[in-house]
């Protein structure tokens, strides 16, 4: 029998009005099962002045996020220049390429999504989504910038609740980062 899958994650991360913030859901599933309801999936990087959260596989994220860690030491905090790095390193090494996971990263002025093929992308809109209700997530987000007098920690709290009441692999467990100017 093969393995279960492992589900989980719903991460979204928003730069609104000038304020950066991240956030995930608690849930972690194993197969139809859920394994955690509380798990937090975001953390500050660099002093503080880099988010990131992380879906796919909870040891491969590990495995990444310390990677990502380790480029912003090396780059001095170029989010820019790191995330580049990670993406590069994560195509042509043979153990990063086996590795199933996903981050978003959000800083000050910047959100990117970082994917096992290498992929870099900086969205128009600052808002990244990951995860399993990621599109959930991304689409309430756009709707509450668009129509909604909210900041952007209550943005991602809100798009969150909302994947949550669609997503079956997401929770209402939200942990939110923000940067503090």
């Amino acid at each position: 029998m093969k393995n279960p899958e492992i589900r989980s994650t719903t991460i979204l991360g928003i730069i609104h009005n000038g304020i950066a913030a991240i956030g995930g859901d608690g849930q972690v599933t194993l197969g139809n099962t859920v394994v955690k309801h509380n798990s937090k999936k975001i953390r500050k990087l660099y002093g503080g002045k880099v988010m990131c959260g992380f879906a796919g596989s909870a040891a491969d994220a590990f495995t990444l996020l310390q990677r990502f860690e380790d480029k912003l030491n090396e780059f001095r905090g170029n989010v820019e220049r790191s995330v580049v790095e990670l993406a590069k390193d994560w195509r042509t090494d043979k153990y990063l390429r086996k590795l199933e996971a996903m981050l978003a990263v959000v800083s000050e002025k910047h959100t990117f999504i970082v994917s096992g093929t290498g992929d870099v992308i900086e969205p128009d809109d600052k808002i990244v989504a990951i995860g399993s209700g990621g599109m959930y997530a991304l689409a309430a987000a756009r709707m509450l910038v668009r129509y909604s007098g909210l900041g952007a920690k209550e943005i991602v709290e809100e798009a969150l609740k909302t994947a949550s009441d669609i997503c079956i692999y997401t929770n209402d467990k939200i942990n939110v980062e923000v940067l503090e100017g």
